[in-house]
Parts: structure tokens; sequence; C-alpha cells
């Protein structure tokens, strides 16, 4: 699997009455078996607030390469494609448990997705050979 693009953004309310502005997005884009997919991950933009009790880093953005900025919401999507593999076969995965969501980051080897993160960054593509390559057993 190629691994082309992430991204991550706030959700803003398309009509007064809706809820959107509590939401981000995350997506990870790539290509497998010859076909581009997207995998969104919609989720409470509350969670943001609360990464640094469930993964190493401490603020947003981060990561930093470059001049580029990464921020949490950019790598959602990808740390879950990671953990869940099936998640492939999927278009969107919504999130309003934060157990579950903290769940999702459980034994990802952060110092490989900071890697995997610089050369998609770099190279606008990162081939994936095993997504356990990024998981702690």
């Amino acid at each position: 699997m190629k691994i082309k693009h992430i991204t991550g953004y706030e959700l803003e309310k398309s009509k007064s009455n809706t809820f959107e502005d509590f939401f981000n997005r995350s997506e990870v884009t790539f290509v497998e078996d010859g076909e581009e997919k997207t995998f969104h991950v919609l989720y409470l933009r509350h969670f943001d607030e609360q990464f640094s009790s469930f993964t190493p880093f401490k603020e947003d953005p981060i990561f930093t390469f470059d001049s580029k900025e990464v921020h949490f919401k950019d790598i959602v999507a990808l740390v879950c494609l990671l953990k869940n593999p099936g998640y492939r076969h999927r278009k969107r995965l919504y999130c309003n448990n934060q157990r579950e969501f903290e769940d999702h980051f459980k034994g990802i080897q952060f110092d490989k997705l900071q890697t995997l993160v610089n050369q998609l960054t770099q190279q606008n593509h990162f081939e994936l050979k095993s997504p356990l390559e990024f998981i702690a057993l």
C-alpha cells in the first residue's frame, strides 16, 4: 500500500442548527491494488485537547519538518489505518467515545510514525510494507 497524503481539519458550521463545529475530520489517502482510496475519521474536537494523556506529544503541532507543521488531527486517520488495517476497506469511521479513540493509539511506535510522516512530507508518498512495523507487540 502506498500512503499518498494525510490531512486533518476542523469542521465549521454549514447551518446555524448543526453541531459540526464540535468535530474534526482526519483523512488519509492511499493506493492499494492500483485503486486510490481515502479513509476519513470524524471525531470530537475535544479529543485533540487530551492527546498528551495517551500519546508522547505535549503540544500541537506535534512534528515540524523543515517549515511544514504536522498537527495531531493530521495523523489520526493514519494511526487508525495502521492500527486496524481492515479499515482500508471502509470509507469512514465515526468516533465519539474517548476510550475507543485512545485505543487506536495504544501500541503505536510513535518514533517510527514520525519517520513515516517525515518521508511522506518530503517525498509525497510512503510505501507501507506492513502496518505491523508501527505496532509494538
